[in-house]
């Protein structure tokens, strides 16, 4: 077994494929000023100290798109893990299909109901990538 000295600190999200009735994700776009600024991602964000993925996931439905919905209504379905050059993202990903309101843009972010098969139309950051097919295999 090899160990890797790795100084780049660990950072832990969330995040959701929210699927409409038509069987579409919803993907959200990075907004200017952050980083990889422009990509498309699935919604979510940083799990908080002290807070659970799915408390942190419905937290951030409702900061960012203004939507509602419950613990219940999560279903796990994989997770990502990307070195970037300098932090390591461990992502949790979740299914929803049942929330309450429409999302909206919250945060400045542009939004996009998308086909499975259309995913890879949109650039979207490296962590995002290979759930891609994990999606697809679910939706279509």
């Amino acid at each position: 077994m090899t160990v890797v000295d790795d100084a780049r600190p660990v950072v832990l999200v969330s995040a959701v494929a929210l699927v409409d009735a038509d069987g579409r994700v919803l993907l959200a776009r990075r907004p200017e000023g952050k980083q990889m600024a422009g990509l498309w991602e699935f919604p979510g964000g940083k799990i908080e100290a002290g807070e659970t993925p799915e408390a942190a996931l419905i937290r951030e439905l409702d900061e960012e798109l203004g939507i509602d919905t419950a613990e219940s209504c999560l279903a796990p379905l994989s997770f990502a893990s990307h070195a970037y050059d300098d932090f390591h993202l461990l992502m949790l990903v979740y299914v929803c299909r049942k929330w309450n309101g429409t999302p909206r843009q919250l945060e400045g972010n542009e939004l996009a109901w998308v086909r499975p098969a259309r995913l890879r139309d949109h650039a979207m950051p490296p962590a995002d990538l290979p759930l891609i097919p994990v999606l697809q295999d679910l939706l279509m």
